[in-house]
């Protein structure tokens, strides 16, 4: 499957890069909202006569009813999963897509989850500082969308300028979905828990490579049926303007699911044929480590919880003292700087590996330093200056593996602020502690034993210190 076809087969995005920004729930539409298939074509669609449209509409959904029960009946047999019940299919326009997209959206996310990962993937260098999240992920979905399976009503739709012969191979991906939903239930996959979106992502993984796979043995099954959608995208202008142009965080991890997922269907697959990949349904991967490395699924190796306490009373008391010694009015005290926690996630070694390689530009240095993950959390805070702090706790396999990855951001953040200071007296730099003044505030980089601590975005008060040392008590 090509890069240009998956991107063809996204469904709106995972939640964000997890906890690099958390993906919400509607952005993914995590494969159990709204599951989309390929090709949008560039122009618009002709106008034809209303009676014209009505008769070709009709005959439209009789054809794709019928190869909807062809597709359906080979893909289980392919994917070894009996059918239950009859899947409703219906084509639709590019008008009523784009509003069962926005419906999505509207329900799925709420604006502060958005606003959340927009402030964490500018933070984190990953989005420009005039990046609008909210706007990117519309433009990008209506762009990409084109079909989709709905579990809620359990209903298969496709575009009304979608050539179906053409499009068989990305019908029996979708169908594949439906198979899923109805022995597996995708709609527990619709409000997946706050704090953990790795393991979402995994489950994403699951869900998308299991389709994706099970749509490659589809077209194995009869060669012509990959000339015939190779036919069918030639004649269609492929837009993907909206998806080239996204940070590369979120383009990259639109494909996760896809291209990480597929590969580890594969070793599921190799090692006990479709009863093992079912299986997993029950048995759900944990975090994006069991995904990209399948002997650790294989194992059982259950990520580390870690914990990080809540520092919004420690930051609104510093604020507090230091607006309380600076700013003086003829009326008084100016208003305080109040801070709140905007969110709390897990970034995985998925997530460590973008945000790494965002400045490292080097795939083989940046996974290197993210594997040997075992656990992490991280925290964002924002005041009402627009002063963003991030706090991260990660521990690793080995204490080799944590003064690696702890390495490897010390450099990413000299890259990431190339005009910073090392703050070089004893207390704030060392073997394990690396300390910047940046232009977004203190920024402190800890080793001790397994485990790296990083806090970026200190201004004024507290101090870096009593930061470090608030965490550090928490853990």
């Amino acid at each position: 499957m090509s890069k240009q076809t998956q991107a063809r087969t996204l469904h709106g995005e995972p939640k964000t890069l997890r906890a690099i920004g958390r993906w919400p729930a509607g952005i993914l539409l995590i494969a159990v909202s709204l599951t989309a298939v390929t090709l949008v074509p560039g122009g618009a669609a002709q106008p034809v006569p209303q009676q014209a449209a009505a008769t070709t509409a009709a005959a439209r959904n009789a054809a794709l009813i019928t190869a909807t029960q062809e597709v359906l009946k080979e893909t289980s047999e392919v994917r070894q999963l009996a059918i239950l019940r009859p899947v409703q299919s219906s084509t639709q326009s590019r008008a009523e897509i784009e509003r069962a997209v926005m419906k999505n959206l509207d329900e799925e996310i709420t604006p502060a989850d958005m606003h959340a990962a927009e402030v964490t993937l500018k933070k984190l260098g990953l989005a420009p500082p005039d990046f609008q999240y909210r706007a990117l992920m519309i433009r990008l979905l209506t762009e990409q969308v084109a079909g989709y399976y709905e579990p809620k009503t359990r209903q298969f739709h496709l575009a009304d300028w979608i050539d179906i012969d053409g499009q068989k191979p990305i019908m029996a991906h979708e169908l594949t979905h439906a198979l899923q939903d109805q022995h597996f239930n995708l709609r527990r996959f619709d409000h997946w828990p706050k704090g953990d979106s790795d393991a979402e992502l995994a489950a994403h993984a699951l869900i998308e490579g299991d389709a994706t796979m099970a749509m490659a043995m589809y077209v194995a099954n009869n060669p012509f049926r990959a000339l015939s959608f190779l036919k069918s995208m030639g004649t269609m202008s492929i837009a993907t303007e909206e998806l080239d142009k996204a940070p590369r965080s979120v383009r990259e991890s639109l494909l996760f699911p896809y291209q990480e997922g597929m590969n580890w269907t594969r070793a599921l697959y190799k090692q006990g044929g479709w009863p093992e990949v079912s299986k997993a349904f029950t048995t759900l991967p944990q975090s994006t480590e069991q995904i990209l490395h399948p002997d650790k699924y294989f194992a059982r190796e259950a990520p580390v919880k870690v914990t990080v306490p809540d520092i919004t009373s420690l930051l609104n008391n510093g604020s507090k003292k230091s607006e309380v010694r600076s700013q003086r009015s003829a009326s008084g005290f100016q208003a305080i700087s109040s801070w709140k926690r905007l969110a709390s996630d897990v970034n995985g070694e998925w997530g460590f590996y973008l945000i790494l390689d965002e400045f490292l530009k080097s795939a083989v240095e940046s996974r290197r330093a993210a594997a040997g993950w075992a656990g992490d959390r991280t925290s964002v805070y924002e005041n009402q200056k627009g002063d963003v702090l991030y706090i991260s706790l990660s521990t690793w396999d080995t204490e080799i593996d944590a003064r690696e990855f702890f390495d490897a951001y010390v450099k990413r953040t000299q890259l990431r602020y190339p005009e910073a200071t090392t703050l070089t007296d004893s207390q704030r730099s060392g073997p394990g502690l690396q300390t910047f003044q940046t232009p977004e505030g203190v920024t402190a980089i800890e080793l001790r034993g397994s485990r790296v601590l990083i806090v970026d975005g200190a201004t004024v008060e507290p101090g870096i210190n009593t930061l470090l040392k608030a965490v550090r008590q928490g853990d």
